[in-house]
């Protein structure tokens, strides 16, 4: 699909309105793309967030539950979490993957990138599928207050069919592997 490269949309100036370790928050004076003058707030993220399904011989694939302070309710999502933006995504999946779950893979394919909320930040997302699991002992942060169930795949599947999954990042995640199963494309 053909699409226009030039950016239509102006800046005037820009301020820095937060700056923490994690995100900067922008506010930009604009003339937007019909021309008239504006606003426009931009997130920046100081690191990409990284998505892993870990799936077992036995098509099992391992939850991890949470309290979402931003959301005020409790979360159960795949293991994810943030890598810096100068580090090898891969390196940071396989660092969350153990961190969360204590599960290390001997195998790992990427099988989403996508951006998490493009209208107002740069946050880009990658999720892998991780397989040739083994078993260690989780190292959670301080910050973190996790609990991990071993759940069938099928039944994530059809928790994030149900509404009762609504994290993004493992929505999308489990209906990849959904259909890499239904195509036969599931890697090794």
């Amino acid at each position: 699909m053909r699409h226009p490269e030039e950016n239509p949309w102006q800046i005037r100036s820009e301020t820095e309105v937060y700056d923490n370790a994690w995100i900067n928050l922008t506010e930009y004076q604009v003339i937007n793309p019909s021309g008239n003058p504006g606003i426009y707030g931009k997130v920046h993220f100081k690191n990409r967030a990284i998505g892993i399904v870990p799936l077992d011989a036995d098509m099992n694939t391992y939850l991890v539950g949470q309290y979402r302070f931003a959301l005020s309710e409790y979360s159960w999502e795949i293991p994810e979490g943030g890598g810096p933006l100068a580090d090898n995504p891969l390196d940071a999946a396989k660092r969350e993957l153990l961190e969360e779950t204590g599960l290390t893979a001997a195998n790992w394919t990427e099988i989403q990138r996508m951006h998490l909320s493009n209208s107002v930040t740069d946050e880009l997302c990658i999720i892998y599928l991780a397989t040739g699991l083994k078993q260690f002992e989780a190292e959670p942060e301080d910050t973190e207050q996790l609990i991990v169930n071993k759940v069938p795949f099928e039944e994530v599947y059809r928790m994030v069919c149900a509404g009762e999954i609504k994290d993004s990042v493992t929505v999308a995640a489990v209906l990849k592997v959904k259909l890499l199963l239904l195509e036969n494309r599931l890697p090794a």
